[in-house]
């Protein structure tokens, strides 16, 4: 009896190597913290904005407007601007009349000029968290993240409400059902950021107001499981190992 039961014992603790063997690179081994973007200026990308049919357009200027701006926040690179060549991305918006408008923020390719298309930044690993630096006037409204999965499905990701003053910190976390990896090889289906949504309000003014972003990073684990024959699953080194092969 005792045998049998030390046997059970055993046959359980193998299962458990085995499931954790199988399954070990889905866990939380290696998190990293990844900008994504600075907003200095002198990424790969560029950025637009775009918005909801309210936005105010006249002969002489059409809004909402985007601009690089020497700003930043102090909390994290100090209030002294000598010798800094910093920047944050500013947003100026404005209305013809209140409701749920919404204004997007979204990446093209550098260098691109005003006819460059809207492209989505690569996110490094297995991404826990979304974080950015969002500066606000108090007003009410709130900022959504936009994010592509592998099988092509964007998922809005809620960052925050931004009545506040000045700038703040807004961290999300990215929800476990959307699909970050897959069972065939490579596993890890990394995910990308489509672009920011600002929302509007009903109850709050929209005739002219002032965003800004700075520092767009995520929290992410890059580990992979190493094993024998592991550069036939990364689609960089199989490009270059099939590149111009005619058998």
């Amino acid at each position: 009896m005792k045998y049998d039961s030390f046997r059970a014992v055993c046959l359980i603790f193998l299962v458990c190597i085995a499931v954790v063997s199988a399954f070990g690179d889905e866990n939380t081994v290696n998190l990293e913290s990844v900008i994504l973007e600075s907003f200095d200026g002198d990424s790969d990308y560029d950025w637009k904005v775009d918005a909801s049919k309210f936005a105010t357009k006249t002969d002489e200027e059409a809004f909402p407007k985007l601009s690089y701006v020497s700003s930043w926040p102090a909390a994290i690179f100090g209030a002294n601007r000598e010798g800094k060549d910093l920047k944050s991305l500013g947003i100026w918006g404005r209305f013809d009349r209140r409701g749920y408008n919404w204004i997007d923020v979204y990446p093209v390719a550098g260098g691109g000029g005003d006819g460059a298309e809207a492209v989505e930044i690569p996110i490094p690993g297995r991404v826990q968290y979304l974080d950015t630096w969002v500066w606000g006037s108090n007003l009410n409204y709130y900022v959504e993240a936009y994010i592509r999965d592998l099988h092509g499905v964007v998922h809005s990701i809620y960052m925050g409400h931004i009545n506040y003053t000045g700038w703040k910190n807004l961290r999300a976390t990215v929800p476990h059902n959307i699909p970050q990896s897959k069972k065939v090889l490579p596993r890890l289906a990394p995910l990308t950021f489509v672009k920011f949504r600002i929302w509007t309000q009903p109850n709050e003014p929209v005739n002219n107001f002032y965003i800004y972003f700075d520092q767009f990073k995520v929290v992410t684990d890059t580990f992979e499981l190493n094993y024998d024959g592991d550069e036939l699953a990364d689609p960089v080194r199989v490009q270059e190992l099939w590149s111009g092969n005619s058998n």
